[in-house]
């Protein structure tokens, strides 16, 4: 069998003015997806997400580039799988899409699910966390994050992740207020959700100590990117302050960029994206975080396609937690899919198919067609 062609399908979909959404200081207008396609001389085609962030049409450059150095070669060969480099986003998301790909293709092949080609006593379901609380406004109503999580219970989810709200400055937030919101969603909840935070790499090392401390009591799960990215002794003293798990990573895309961060027990959780790294780079990853006692939970935001490759690779973990999906991508995240899979209770069931186990819609290019331009606008207040 040999590869005969590879495609990238940009999408997009507006989002109605009730679905945008302001974090920090951007208001979301719209959903993006890119999605490679690698067709065969046999038929069988291997789909992938790359997560989109705004680069579809760079991903799609990528791919074309890199195309050459697969067309004609057997897709069982692990050889002409590219590499991320941790330098360009899109070239790293465009290898992850091409890598998942692969990966869906090999799985067809060999009549097996992604997850049982990676283990061969991998779960068949995984439990997921609703991840949004990007829709309150400190300047209106930011008890709407409480009835936002409030109806993710409703909807059987048994975890919750939530964010830091607009740009504090707009509003005169400080953490003791900030906290106040924290312990008003913990009591009203009252343990019938598990909660995490997200704080957007948004805050100084003082305030995510203050933070994690009170998070800590409030028996929260963990406390994801609370200061930027590249404050790697920050994060080792953060995570070495408390017990709350310190987490991050997620824009990180090969095994040499989180090796610092092991080393010096900078995250107890590290966060790697399929969609942006390929599951063979996540396995990479994951196998270099047990040997630190290190947990593996990644970061998975964009569509459904990109939810059930990370899905897969959860799902062949030795201590398998949980999954990200995100609430707040719109009609395009399951509308990619010819079948939304079932998620109940909490849990998303891996499709029985071979592969990924899903295929595409028909028409996505004609229901879905690209806009140009950023998925965010800068807001000023």
């Amino acid at each position: 069998m040999k590869i005969t062609d590879i495609q990238t399908l940009c999408l997009s979909r507006p989002h109605e003015s009730e679905r945008q959404w302001v974090t920090a200081r951007y208001r979301t207008i719209k959903a993006d997806c890119a999605i490679v396609v690698i067709t065969t001389d046999e038929g069988l085609q291997g789909i992938g997400e790359a997560a989109a962030y705004g680069w579809p049409r760079q991903i799609q450059q990528w791919v074309d580039w890199l195309k050459p150095d697969l067309i004609g070669h057997d897709p069982l060969d692990s050889r002409i799988v590219p590499h991320p480099n941790g330098r360009s986003r899109p070239y790293d998301c465009a290898v992850a899409g091409i890598d998942c790909a692969l990966w869906d293709l090999r799985g067809q092949i060999e009549g097996q699910r992604v997850a049982q080609m990676l283990r061969a006593d991998a779960q068949n379901r995984v439990r997921v966390y609703a991840s949004s609380g990007c829709r309150y406004d400190w300047n209106q109503r930011p008890e709407q994050l409480i009835d936002e999580t409030l109806s993710y219970i409703d909807q059987g989810y048994t975890a919750c992740k939530v964010r830091i709200g607009t740009e504090w400055a707009w509003a005169g937030v400080t953490v003791d207020r900030f906290l106040g919101l924290m312990r008003e969603l913990t009591q009203t909840v009252a343990g019938r959700i598990e909660l995490m935070l997200d704080g957007n790499q948004r805050l100084t090392e003082e305030q995510a100590l203050t933070i994690a401390r009170e998070l800590e009591r409030l028996g929260f799960t963990w406390f994801e990117e609370p200061i930027p990215q590249a404050d790697l002794d920050g994060y080792a003293r953060l995570n070495a302050a408390v017990d709350l798990p310190i987490t991050g990573g997620e824009q990180y895309t090969t095994l040499e960029q989180f090796r610092p961060y092991l080393e010096k027990r900078a995250y107890a959780i590290v966060q790697p994206d399929a969609g942006m790294c390929g599951i063979s780079e996540a396995v990479r990853i994951a196998q270099a975080a047990a040997r630190y006692g290190v947990d593996v939970c990644p970061h998975s935001w964009h569509n459904g396609l990109m939810a059930l490759a990370n899905g897969h690779f959860v799902a062949a973990l030795p201590n398998p937690r949980v999954l990200e999906v995100c609430m707040i991508q719109g009609p395009l995240q399951w509308g990619i899919l010819a079948e939304q899979p079932e998620i109940e209770a909490g849990w998303l069931k891996l499709p029985d198919a071979p592969g990924l186990g899903v295929q595409l819609a028909d028409d996505l290019e004609t229901r879905y067609p690209y806009l140009e331009g950023h998925y965010a606008i800068v807001v000023e207040r």
